[in-house]
């Protein structure tokens, strides 16, 4: 009898780990943070504001031609520079690491008009993406009709 009681008590015992250890890892805590790499973001100045480095530049002479990389042929000078979009409303790029000659600093002003970055300088085109951390937007007709370029920012 002894024998018999002990077993439907480890039963008993080993039902109440196991249901409760499910309970416990079933539940999963939200991230207090957004997952940065695939959430959407909202695009607007206070999101877009912070360093940026470009990490891919695509050029489509037309909607079905062939794309080329862009930021390959670019010179190693051009290619680790940093744009800082600040929240007055400006904007600073710095030709930093590899210096170019002459270095390609600048300073100016931008804004956002819906989905249309507009700047006095160097940022112009439409957000095409945005998830917090990468900033996707093009640039058309701008060496001939019907091209496109397609910039891909990283916040640094």
């Amino acid at each position: 009898m002894q024998l018999k009681f002990m077993k439907s008590a480890s039963m008993k015992w080993a039902l109440i780990a196991l249901v409760s250890g499910s309970i416990l890892y079933s539940c999963k805590k939200e991230d207090s943070q957004p997952n940065n790499n695939n959430n959407s973001c909202e695009v607007n100045v206070a999101n877009l504001v912070g360093n940026y480095k470009v990490t891919a530049l695509q050029y489509k002479a037309s909607a079905n031609a062939t794309p080329v990389d862009f930021l390959a042929q670019m010179e190693d000078c051009e290619k680790d520079d940093i744009l800082t979009l600040k929240t007055n409303g400006t904007y600073t790029f710095t030709d930093a690491g590899i210096v170019c000659k002459p270095d390609g600093n600048q300073e100016g002003t931008w804004k956002l008009e819906g989905k249309t970055l507009i700047s006095d300088g160097i940022l112009q085109g439409t957000v095409s993406s945005y998830n917090c951390k990468t900033l996707v937007y093009y640039v058309e007709n701008s060496l001939a009709d019907g091209d496109k370029f397609t910039f891909t920012l990283t916040k640094q």
